[in-house]
């Protein structure tokens, strides 16, 4: 189960004035390319089910990861969903784009086996996706990632940290930023739901 707390920022000035903030505890920046599936049934989507290949650029060479999430719950800035993750060669997920096909055809990933035998996957069809520029910081004992995500209509600014602790650490963020007149919302749904819906939320 993947635990995180979300907040989203109102616009690029909050998310500057963050970045500058939380600068001297900088780790790393990740620059995402996020793209998903479905069944062609929508067998995923209608079960609350996401298939999705990342493809990550940093100072490391680049690499792609293959991940399900299922049962998705977002409440009150508290995110839970179950996660499977494997690594997968960036040369196939480009192939898997172009060839849907090709991605049911791996045999060696226990997430393309549950795709086929829990939902019942026979074909797949590529959804598209977004990009998303990730920063990371290691800020009071906590894994701090800061969004900028641009979807074709808009662009969305994010925080996020993964966490046993959701309550606890909601609370420490939140103090962090009203003590710096940074606005904040809870987030009330996924990035892929606002993708999906083709509108930044309200």
């Amino acid at each position: 189960m993947e635990v995180e707390v979300k907040v989203r920022l109102p616009d690029s000035t909050s998310h500057q004035k963050l970045s500058t903030l939380l600068s001297p505890f900088h780790t790393k920046t990740l620059l995402q390319e996020n793209v998903f599936f479905d069944g062609s049934d929508s067998q995923l989507s209608s079960n609350l089910a996401v298939l999705r290949l990342r493809f990550i650029t940093a100072t490391a060479p680049n690499h792609c990861i293959l991940s399900l999430k299922a049962q998705p719950v977002i409440s009150r800035g508290i995110s839970r969903a179950q996660e499977l993750e494997e690594p997968m060669d960036p040369t196939l997920g480009r192939a898997c784009i172009a060839e849907p096909w090709r991605l049911l055809s791996v045999t060696d990933s226990a997430i393309v086996e549950r795709v086929k035998q829990e939902f019942g996957v026979s074909g797949l069809v590529c959804l598209g996706g977004f990009r998303n520029v990730r920063s990371v910081y290691d800020w009071q004992g906590l894994k701090i990632e800061v969004d900028e995500t641009n979807f074709d209509f808009g662009t969305c600014y994010e925080v996020e940290c993964e966490t046993g602790d959701p309550e606890r650490d909601k609370k420490v963020i939140e103090r962090f930023l009203e003590d710096n007149g940074i606005g904040f919302e809870y987030s009330q749904v996924s990035k892929f739901a606002v993708f999906r819906s083709g509108k930044l939320p309200l």
